[in-house]
């Protein structure tokens, strides 16, 4: 394997050539390239983010290592020139959840930014190679799932990717925009599954070579473990390589994309598709996005920050990304937002100015949410938001019963009957908020105690509609600083 920093400079390298920014000092150029850069330096500065896709991304730092690097750099530019005919690009992704989280949006804002230059992209569910497991940057083998649970959770990821290229072309696609690229969406068990295993074995087996497979780290590291690696793991990157050599024949697909931990098996694609087609291919992985401890997120990490709204609200999306810390909002802003680099620069600028209005990361906050839930999802977003942290008595009368479910998931819920006279005290007893007897009455002359965000402290006041009743027919009761209770009022 190609050392990482080796790839990193050579991905500058690319985009030096393309009109981008160098990411380190590159290495003579041959010839013909040389000539090339030279040319380009005679010509007018162009607007950032404006050198072609490969330069634009490099930039963004999005696309973080090109492989094959000289072979990249000698024909990728002109082969994703706009004018010419689209080229193909997939990526994977092994459904071990029925969720896409916060670490597949960089492979799909990959995709996204293939497709927003013309070119025809392929998203594919591992519904088979998800029955392995792939052994990259783990430790033990996974728990083989049964093969009815990888086919419901890859119904799950078709779901999402499928929401998330819709959300893409009706809300980030304007009318004039150009061209946009083809999006598919295919598993790898439509073709794996019928694959029999002696032809396999025959045909592409006998082209991946064995101290190839074997000198890879993850390899290393697994086999020297004390649990060591199963045959299943060890075929993992021969069956992803097959995907590769598997679109290219039936969709001329010659870019695999794929996160940073991803360029083995991208190697293996790459070594499968050359040799047994005699076609030059590439691959082109993107950053991981990790804690603020260094750890992958994801499902594994335990950390993960999920896209489907029944595991991870639009609120919480949302607040995700606005609690991100100035050292990587701009780098976050550039990642995962379509926002134009002049643009970026512009916010992060006013930020300097007025820090105290955190406007890069709702920005960003905004963006993310609407690509992944779309504007109803964002708009759920900032409703729950001035509920919870302004105290908006609007904002909870417009909420639904799933916002109110999904922005308090540990509150109780009550069902009430408004009596004649009925007070604070009595409600906070029916909805069991507080102790019977003087430490509860106490509680709420202590104020410890709100309802729609408003502090009471008598706990003889009778409850008002329009005040303490929402036009919705709900309240908030709140008692201490953490403890919610959501009351539905019957036959108001």
């Amino acid at each position: 394997k190609m050392a990482a920093p080796a790839l990193r400079r050579r991905c500058g390298r690319v985009a030096g050539l393309l009109g981008g920014p160098l990411r380190a000092p590159p290495p003579p150029l041959p010839l013909p390239l040389r000539r090339r850069a030279h040319h380009q330096q005679q010509q007018p500065r162009r607007a950032r983010g404006t050198g072609g896709l490969l330069a634009a991304q490099c930039e963004r730092g999005l696309f973080q290592e090109v492989f094959p690097a000289q072979s990249a750099e000698e024909q990728l530019p002109g082969l994703l020139e706009p004018g010419r005919p689209p080229l193909t690009a997939y990526c994977g992704f092994d459904p071990t959840a029925d969720s896409l989280h916060v670490g597949h949006l960089l492979p799909v804002m990959g995709l996204l930014h293939f497709q927003r230059a013309g070119h025809n992209v392929i998203a594919v569910v591992g519904g088979a190679t998800a029955r392995l497991g792939d052994p990259s940057g783990r430790e033990r083998a996974r728990e083989a799932p049964s093969a009815e649970r990888v086919r419901e959770q890859a119904r799950g990821l078709r779901a999402g990717l499928e929401r998330l290229f819709g959300n893409h072309r009706e809300l980030f696609w304007g009318a004039g925009g150009g061209r946009l690229g083809q999006a598919e969406l295919l598993d790898n068990a439509w073709w794996l599954g019928r694959q029999p295993l002696l032809d396999f074995l025959g045909g592409a087996g006998g082209r991946l070579r064995m101290g190839t497979l074997l000198s890879r780290q993850s390899c290393q590291a697994r086999l020297r473990g004390p649990e060591g690696m199963s045959l299943a793991e060890f075929l993992y990157p021969a069956l992803q390589a097959y995907d590769f050599l598997h679109l290219y024949r039936h969709h001329g697909c010659r870019v695999q994309l794929g996160g940073a931990d991803q360029m083995g098996n991208i190697m293996s694609g790459y070594e499968l598709v050359t040799k047994m087609t005699g076609t030059d291919v590439f691959g082109i992985t993107v950053p991981l996005i990790t804690s603020t401890t260094g750890d992958k997120l994801g499902k594994t990490a335990g950390n993960a920050v999920w896209l489907n709204r029944d595991k991870t609200s639009p609120f919480e999306l949302y607040q995700f990304f606005v609690r991100q810390q100035d050292n990587v909002v701009e780098k976050y802003l550039k990642l995962f937002t379509f926002l134009p680099l002049e643009e970026i620069d512009h916010i992060m600028e006013m930020h300097a100015k007025e820090p105290e209005k955190w406007g890069p990361q709702k920005r960003l906050a905004a963006e993310v949410t609407k690509l992944v839930h779309g504007r109803e999802g964002l708009e759920s977003a900032k409703r729950c938001t001035k509920a919870l942290y302004y105290s908006s008595v609007e904002a909870l009368e417009a909420m639904s019963d799933q916002e109110l479910q999904e922005l308090f998931r540990q509150a109780p819920s009550a069902e009430l009957m408004l009596e004649p006279g009925m007070n604070v005290l009595d409600l906070c007893r029916k909805a069991n908020a507080i102790l019977d007897g003087p430490s509860g009455y106490q509680k709420i002359t202590d104020g410890g105690v709100s309802i729609n965000g408003i502090r009471v402290t008598d706990p003889e006041t009778v409850l008002i509609l329009g005040q303490h009743i929402l036009k919705n027919g709900v309240s908030l009761l709140r008692v201490g600083k953490k403890n919610y209770y959501i009351i539905k009022w019957l036959q108001l």
